[in-house]
């Protein structure tokens, strides 16, 4: 993608660049479906994922919901990615891994490219920051802050209605998985 001299892509720019990064789906994203949701943020508590209180991504380190929206009311515009993949059958762990791990390359590489044209944008991901092997919460202030990316969940969106609002599917089938993030910008 190039672009005259000081001049920002748009976002079906975008759009091209994420899919050009590696992610099966992307879309401008309905900024209307950001719905900052206490009870999504409640099931982080239930720490399936096993970060919740481990993390400065994660809450209840990330702070309350109003932060969230307040961060979140600073932008008008962005574009929400996926990355999709078949599995060998529901219980597939290697493989639910492998699809995460190519969604996380996919979109550190596009949070770096738009991050050169829109510095102040807000990432969301899927899943804990992983930037460090070991998070210094709560005992030492975050390594990264500036490259600390929390995730959907942790804003308290209900990533399945984002996702849908913006034009796309949450489930593609039976034993696939599908990992979904966004990037805010303005």
């Amino acid at each position: 993608m190039i672009k005259a001299e000081g001049q920002k892509p748009g976002i079906d720019e975008l759009v091209v660049l994420a899919k050009e990064a590696g992610f099966t789906y992307a879309a401008p994203l309905a900024m209307e479906s950001l719905e900052f949701r206490e009870e999504v943020r409640s099931m982080c508590s239930a720490d399936l994922c096993k970060s919740y209180g481990k993390s400065w991504s994660c809450p209840p380190a990330v702070g309350s919901i109003e932060r969230a929206r307040e961060r979140a009311e600073n932008y008008h515009r962005g574009i929400i990615v996926q990355t999709a993949g078949a599995l060998a059958d529901s219980f597939d762990m290697d493989g639910t891994a492998a699809i995460m791990q190519r969604h996380r390359k996919n979109f550190d590489t596009l949070v770096r490219q738009v991050k050169h044209f829109y510095p102040d944008c807000l990432p969301m991901g899927a899943g804990t920051c992983r930037m460090c092997r070991s998070c210094t919460y709560p005992d030492r202030p975050c390594r990264h802050p500036d490259r600390m990316v929390s995730s959907m969940e942790a804003y308290g969106l209900l990533v399945s209605d984002v996702a849908i609002r913006s034009g796309l599917k949450y489930n593609y089938g039976e034993n696939t998985m599908c990992f979904t993030s966004c990037v805010l910008i303005d």
